[in-house]
């Protein structure tokens, strides 16, 4: 007979709460019996383990259910308020900071800008940091929430992360590299995440959007720089260097305009969300400072709006041709700063990719918009902390 040793025991049990959490996530509410039924547990597993939910508060009993005869069964109970968790995104712009539920509702948002007396660089991260954590503690005041309800802080950052040694390596966009997180961790004594911005933003996708059935897509990230996440068979792919999906760099014009990275011609450089302002701004004696009065000038039919948008279009229809046939993905998700103007984007830039196309049509592929629009990152970031509580396997490739 074959002994199972504790450890083993322990990450049996640890596998069947998530499980049961898991479930009661996703049907929101369920009678022992009928938990017993979907998991494949017993009976008395199950009800062991939702008395020790319930007494953490993760679920509770909601009344009795309908009964062939018999006592009537008790009702289980998501409570998605019983556990807190903080997201994080930095860019070069401002630090946003939100507070989440279990169901990633943004209960708290707050933005700190940079200015000329508060700038993001690598002499003044000390600073920068102590401010992150100044405000995770304010907010958990106000909301009074024990630091026993918080299951952590996650981060979005551009750039390239290493996760297990809480290090942001690289960020062009940021200018700055080797930004060790350990110290946030360390200084409100909670458990810290990071990940890149737009893995973060497929994870959101995963956990909670269109990838939830488990299929391949691909999430595509457009604010000042351009990235991109991968999930494949409803895992993240991150590949061997924990660097795929950086398509932002790929070449689209030889010898092209110079990219924060040093190469020439990045998809990025035509594709950022910073371009098209830019660019309008150039060729038009009319100055715009915000995406809303861009597409109001395209509304209008102005000359220099439609000009800018159709190149911007054709641009970032050439790097999508080129990802769908490397990834041949069920969906291509766009996020980020335009993903809010749908309206304008996704019939042309559909076709301009399906038409004169021997390799896929409109039929093999959906593209489509974020449907956490330009918050996908920042809630993906509030996810990364609830994945430990709730899910068996990470996902990740």
């Amino acid at each position: 007979m074959i002994k199972v040793n504790n450890v083993d025991k322990d990450t049996i049990r640890s596998s069947n709460i998530k499980l049961i959490i898991n479930l009661l996530f996703n049907k929101r509410e369920l009678t022992k019996q009928e938990i017993a039924k979907e998991t494949g547990l017993s009976i008395p597993t199950v009800i062991n383990i939702t008395n020790e939910l319930i007494e953490e508060g993760l679920v509770e009993e909601s009344g009795v259910g309908q009964s062939s005869g018999g006592r009537k069964p008790i009702i289980i109970t998501f409570n998605p308020n019983s556990k807190y968790s903080f997201g994080v995104e930095i860019n070069s712009k401002y630090i946003r900071i939100i507070l989440t539920n279990l169901d990633a509702n943004i209960l708290e948002d707050e933005v700190i800008r940079f200015n000329g007396a508060f700038k993001l660089n690598e002499n003044n991260i000390t600073n920068i940091f102590d401010e992150i954590c100044k405000i995770i503690k304010v907010i958990s005041l106000k909301r009074n929430i024990k630091d026993s309800s918080i299951l952590g802080v996650g981060f979005s950052l551009p750039g390239t992360v290493n996760e297990e040694k809480l290090f942001l390596e690289l960020a062009p966009n940021l200018y700055v590299k080797n930004l060790d997180f350990h110290y946030i961790e360390e200084k409100l004594n909670m458990k810290v995440y990071v990940e890149n911005e737009a893995n973060s933003a497929a994870l959101a996708e995963l956990r909670l959007g269109i990838a939830k059935d488990m299929r391949n897509l691909v999430y595509i990230s457009i604010r000042e720089g351009v990235g991109t996440g991968i999930v494949v068979s409803g895992y993240l792919y991150k590949g061997k260097n924990k660097r795929a999906g950086e398509f932002g760099h790929m070449t689209v014009e030889k010898d092209g305009r110079v990219c924060t990275c040093g190469k020439k011609g990045c998809w990025e450089v035509y594709t950022s969300s910073e371009v098209i302002l830019e660019e309008y701004n150039v060729i038009s004696k009319n100055k715009v400072k915000s995406f809303e009065e861009f597409f109001k000038l395209i509304d209008t039919v102005d000359k220099n709006a439609m000009k800018v948008w159709d190149k911007y279009l054709d641009y970032l229809a050439i790097g999508i041709h080129n990802i769908i046939l490397i990834m041949d993905p069920h969906y291509i998700v766009l996020g980020g700063d335009i993903s809010e103007y749908d309206k304008y984007l996704i019939e042309p830039l559909k076709n301009r990719i399906f038409q004169n196309n021997n390799f896929f049509c409109e039929e093999d592929l959906k593209i489509i918009t974020s449907r956490f629009k330009e918050n996908s990152s920042i809630i993906g970031a509030s996810i990364l902390p609830i994945e430990k509580l709730f899910f068996i396997n990470e996902r990740i490739l």
